[in-house]
């Protein structure tokens, strides 16, 4: 098949997350088994306007906080030149409304819905904007009962419930690189240590970790926390450790090299998950193939990602409380702590990019016909 994708960033974007980590896993296997993969994405400083990334061609234009206007008119025009056999549309927050234009078999691919969620996130006029984008995207997705792809259960509900067919939402599950993320060797730290890893983002709430650790240091003076990643938040999360008096337990890393993470994760006693919502939790499997447990929000998409008293435990999302007692919990029961690990190491072992690049490519195969 012919294939081509449009999405708002590339695996290369300084701003690529977990999205985007899918995108590359899933159809870089695809491009590998023969089809044709063309992905259609928004520039960044620096980056070529076109190149082959693991099979995948990235066609790259204009910026990215314009690029969904970009969108129809190149589909019209450049991207005309080649006659795709499906489209995936990568709706994430605001949809380019592909239906509306695109008449090849089409298939949605989205992680999470933001909603309300938004409104944590950057200003009201602009939350509201791209709440209401959002939602009529989704409603015309539905209208024309396109496919969609999703990476969790609770994103399948939350879908329907909106109004989309039961039959046409497809739950295929996140991944990890086994190969990358794996139990190497590296001890635990020595002394309790914990972290986050991820973009810093206000709807990441990684506020709620700084926030629970004070209330943890009188009871474990010797902890140590990694905030590891980047993102538009950082600045505020910084100046709150310094508020807090935390400059002495808590190291901001900034972005890390995939090797780094994967040391740091197995020196973790527990990774720890904030959000307010998450499509699926795709760090939440990384840590656990690494053997460690995540203590994560009860929300969308991270209580399908966290089996709560297997692989993890779940807190009341916003409960600071909560979250500082089952942090404890963890770092102070080490038989719980052992066995939370062991399960986190076999169900994450469940999980492969091979099996998701299968059962993408059958639903795209599938909307083919």
């Amino acid at each position: 098949m012919k294939l081509l994708i449009l999405n708002w960033q590339d695996i290369k974007n300084p701003l690529a997350g977990g999205a985007e980590v899918h995108l590359h896993e899933v159809f870089s296997r695809i491009a590998r088994s023969g089809h044709e993969v063309t992905l259609y994405c928004s520039a960044f400083p620096g980056s070529a306007s076109e190149e082959v990334i693991d099979g995948i061609r990235v066609l790259r234009e204009g910026g990215r906080h314009f690029f969904n206007y970009r969108v129809p008119a190149a589909y019209r025009g450049r991207l005309a030149r080649t006659s795709f056999d499906v489209v995936i549309d990568d709706m994430n927050k605001i949809p380019f409304f592909t239906p509306l234009y695109v008449r090849t078999p089409l298939v949605c691919v989205t992680h999470h819905l933001f909603g309300g969620s938004i409104f944590k996130e950057t200003n009201p006029l602009l939350a509201s904007y791209v709440c209401t984008l959002e939602r009529l995207g989704v409603a015309l997705f539905a209208s024309r009962n396109v496919p969609f792809i999703v990476g969790s259960p609770s994103t399948r509900d939350e879908l329907i419930r909106k109004g989309c067919n039961p039959e046409s939402v497809h739950v295929v599950y996140y991944a990890v690189d086994h190969r990358v993320h794996r139990v190497t060797g590296v001890p635990k730290s020595p002394s309790p240590m914990i972290g986050y890893f991820g973009r810093l983002k206000r709807y990441k709430n990684v506020d709620h970790l700084l926030r629970a650790v004070p209330l943890l240091r009188e009871r474990i003076p010797e902890l140590k926390v990694v905030i590891a990643g980047d993102g538009d938040d950082r600045v505020r999360l910084q100046k709150l450790a310094r508020k807090l008096d935390l400059d002495r337990s808590v190291e901001f890393t900034g972005f890390i090299a995939e090797q780094r993470k994967v040391d740091l994760l197995q020196q973790m006693w527990c990774k720890v998950t904030t959000s307010s919502k998450e499509g699926w939790g795709l760090t939440v499997l990384e840590a656990n193939a690494c053997g460690t447990p995540v203590v994560a929000s009860n929300v969308q998409g991270l209580r399908d990602a966290v089996r709560d008293g297997e692989t993890g435990l779940l807190y009341a999302y916003g409960d600071i409380a909560d979250l500082t007692e089952k942090v404890h919990r963890v770092l102070t029961d080490s038989r719980l702590r052992q066995s939370l690990s062991k399960s986190a190491l076999e169900y994450a072992s469940t999980f492969t990019w091979e099996k998701a690049a299968e059962a993408t490519l059958d639903i795209l195969d599938r909307a083919r016909r």
